[in-house]
């Protein structure tokens, strides 16, 4: 796709990047005037499509992303889907790869002048990469071809064209002649606005500076890349012009090649890349049945957790749930010997535990001041806090008994504490810190 015309590739019959012949290709160009870029592209490979229905694939060569997404937007308004965008470069290198042109190279620079502007890059031959590419339009074909006008009308030959009209129709002259002139060394043509003369050495003193103003692009691209360029090649519609070639070899000092027609290099690399969709195999009807296999530390008791996996239960989340509920019953046990422990301070078992000794384990005082103020405080004794979400594992509550007149019986211990609604606990008896002092003679 280029700024001035729309080319389309047809290679024949059995031409293919196996068997190639550079010169067995269909080639048609359109105009592309005032329309749209994307327009035309779209709606020349649609006319294409539609005179020839045999053909299997379709291959489109983009200079930037941005006209790959305008072209691709194009297409699809007309339903085109049975495509492909390849990058100019690969399409590139894919020709000259298959015409010879790059044998024993491994990295060019490749020198694309068309009619709106000079790319050039740098380019490695084994993955078809730009490792480096600059892009100008201070040099391009409709520049050359505007000093071809200019000098024409300065020559007095021509007439100045009195609308923009008569203006694009000169210079689409001056851009034939420049093209006659590959192949012959003057030409004449007419026009309504006069004779167009123009010579080989003419055309050479008008384009010498733009040609040289791009051989230095080319040679600060090369050396801003830091690579080994050992050839450069030219493509584009204006790499015909023998000026090109010989400014180029002469200022870069290295081989420079042109490959035949080098205006529709890009077109033919792409109709090689063109490769019909691969057929997409059908799912077999025997599909395995797939399930959720279980960790490898929930070993035991897998099938039970691989049935709770396909009813959508974690058995993470569970294991977690039931290691919460561990310890929140641990914390209720706790929290009912801390209520047991404040008790009995409060019920004043406190000094007798702490004090308690060897000797006082027969005093038949604690029995007697225990019972009465443990009955006298069993009413307003009220049950530990249970966790509602543990009440199926938390202590019972106690059962409400009446009170009697009748003094409740003496603990078999004196160490033995009673709680109601708990078992009794025994506090162990606690020996002497020092021993007892011995006795003082007289």
């Amino acid at each position: 796709m280029g700024a001035g015309a729309i080319r389309v590739a047809r290679p024949h019959a059995g031409n293919s990047a196996e068997h190639f012949a550079p010169d067995r290709f269909d080639l048609k160009a359109t105009q592309v005037g005032e329309q749209r870029l994307e327009e035309v592209a779209a709606e020349a490979v649609a006319t294409t499509l539609a005179a020839a229905p045999d053909i299997a694939a379709t291959a489109v060569a983009y200079r930037s992303e941005q006209q790959a997404r305008t072209v691709r937007g194009a297409l699809a308004r007309r339903q085109l889907t049975n495509y492909e965008l390849v990058p100019e470069v690969v399409a590139a290198v894919e020709f000259l790869q298959a015409a010879g042109e790059l044998t024993g190279l491994r990295t060019i620079a490749l020198y694309d002048l068309g009619s709106s502007g000079l790319s050039v890059s740098v380019v490695d031959v084994a993955t078809r990469q730009a490792t480096y590419s600059e892009r100008t339009s201070d040099i391009s074909g409709d520049y050359l071809d505007s000093l071809i006008r200019e000098q024409q009308i300065a020559s007095g030959r021509i007439a100045h064209p009195p609308d923009p009209a008569g203006l694009a129709e000169l210079d689409a002259l001056c851009r034939q002649a420049k093209e006659q002139l590959s192949a012959t060394t003057a030409v004449a043509l007419p026009s309504e606005h006069g004779l167009v003369l123009l010579s080989q050495e003419n055309l050479e003193a008008l384009i010498t500076l733009a040609v040289e103003s791009s051989a230095r692009m080319t040679r600060d691209v090369i050396m801003r890349s830091e690579q080994a360029v050992q050839a450069v090649v030219v493509i584009g519609g204006c790499a015909e012009i023998p000026l090109v070639a010989r400014v180029l070899e002469r200022w870069l000092g290295m081989p420079v090649r042109v490959p035949v027609h080098p205006e529709s290099v890009i077109v033919r690399g792409a109709a090689l890349l063109a490769r019909p969709p691969q057929p997409v195999a059908s799912p077999t009807a025997f599909e395995p049945e797939t399930e959720q296999l279980a960790p490898v530390w929930l070993a035991d008791g897998a099938p039970a957790r691989r049935k709770a996996a396909a009813r959508g239960r974690d058995p993470m989340r569970e294991l977690a749930h039931g290691r919460r509920r561990e310890l929140s019953v641990a914390g209720v046990a706790a929290g009912a010997l801390v209520v047991v422990a404040a008790l009995g301070l409060g019920l004043g078992w406190g000094p007798q535990v702490l004090q308690g000794d060897s000797h006082s384990n027969s005093a038949p005082s604690s029995a007697v001041t225990t019972a009465p103020r443990q009955a006298a405080l069993e009413p307003s004794v009220a049950p530990p806090p249970v966790d509602a979400t543990n009440a199926s594992v938390a202590a019972p509550p106690p059962v409400w008994q009446p009170t009697t007149t009748e003094a409740a019986p003496p603990p078999p211990n004196p160490n033995t504490i009673l709680v109601p609604g708990l078992p009794p606990i025994v506090v162990p008896t606690i020996p002497p810190l020092f021993p007892p002092p011995a006795p003082q003679r007289r």
